[in-house]
């Protein structure tokens, strides 16, 4: 079979190769998957560049979450086993963290739903205690992560706030929902957040950038806000002021959602069962920017990982390589 393969760490451009490798054999409690389509994360270019926080050996096959076919012919969504991740054409899966793919969603969009929606759910809800009329602040709303983030936000009944990079994500930002934009590059974002709250400023911040972004967030987030640590996209890991948090009385709270994998396996499928359910409804959709051949997967990765990309880009082992298109 095919798969794209790392076999040193560095820019996914450069260290990504597709092979020709044996198809992977499942061992006991594990799924043998034929991809039908492969979500583009983050976390893989990460994972080229050795800086995640799992470091497989090389080589190996990037790609975190999967909707693939099981041998009896379901249609599922899964976190493959690395080494063997999800950008081949076959892989291999632990039954525990095989899930079913909702009716309602069709093969990209499922592989899209798991990871980012599951983060945003457990962060809004679980870690920040989201309420319907509170005002929720999502960093990089266009992008993969914060698009899931603005979905679920106004799904709970929040007033969501959308920071963009530029006017054609301000516009994606504003086509997923956000009641208001704030475009980073042409406006203040604190000034722009105090002015549409009345002053009250941020009762949740979703922040998966991290740097620039962390610190503008402090500056107005409410009394009693809650900011989510998710990530750091920006390449600047922030060191917050523990005072400035106590003389505001607002709370920086971390989120780690493969961690309820370990501790709290059940979540995870009552999560799903909620995803699946507002998937049904329409009121969760992952967007889908790009749907990709095998061949263009590196350099999708590549540009996921510099930051140019809106929504998801998903690759579709069966599409040639004439028929990838925009979604």
């Amino acid at each position: 079979m095919q798969a794209w393969r790392v076999h040193r760490n560095g820019e996914p451009s450069e260290v990504m190769r597709l092979d020709e490798v044996d198809r992977p054999v499942p061992g006991d409690g594990q799924l043998l998957l034929k991809v039908l389509a492969a979500d583009i994360n983050f976390p893989d270019a990460l994972l080229c560049r050795g800086q995640y926080q799992v470091r497989p050996p090389l080589p190996f096959t990037p790609g975190v979450e999967v909707c693939g076919e099981t041998g009896d012919g379901r249609r599922v969504i899964a976190t493959p086993a690395l080494p063997n991740g999800g950008l081949a054409e076959y892989v291999v899966a632990d039954e525990s963290a095989v899930l079913p793919a909702p009716d309602a969603l069709d093969d990209a969009e499922a592989a899209a739903l798991h990871i980012g929606y599951q983060t945003g759910w457990f962060a809004l809800h679980r870690r920040a205690r989201l309420q319907s009329g509170e005002t929720l602040l999502v960093h990089a709303a266009a992008g993969g992560v914060g698009s899931a983030a603005v979905q679920l936000g106004k799904a709970a009944g929040a007033t969501v706030i959308g920071v963009a990079g530029g006017p054609e994500k301000a516009r994606v930002a504003r086509e997923l929902g956000c009641d208001h934009v704030i475009d980073r590059r042409t406006e203040d974002i604190v000034t722009a957040v105090k002015d549409l709250t009345g002053g009250h400023g941020a009762d949740v911040v979703y922040d998966p950038v991290g740097g620039d972004a962390y610190t503008k967030s402090t500056k107005c987030v409410a009394f009693e806000g809650r900011i989510l640590v998710i990530g750091f996209a920006s390449g600047t890991i922030p060191a917050p002021a523990l005072n400035h948090a106590l003389v505001k009385n607002y709370s920086i709270v971390g989120l780690h959602w493969g961690l309820y994998n370990q501790k709290d396996p059940a979540a995870i499928l009552r999560c799903h069962q909620e995803l699946t359910e507002l998937a049904a409804k329409g009121v969760v959709k992952p967007l889908i920017s790009e749907r990709l051949p095998m061949a263009d997967a590196a350099s999708a990765v590549q540009r996921v990982a510099d930051g140019s990309t809106t929504g998801r880009l998903v690759v579709i082992p069966a599409l040639s390589p004439a028929a990838g298109a925009s979604a």
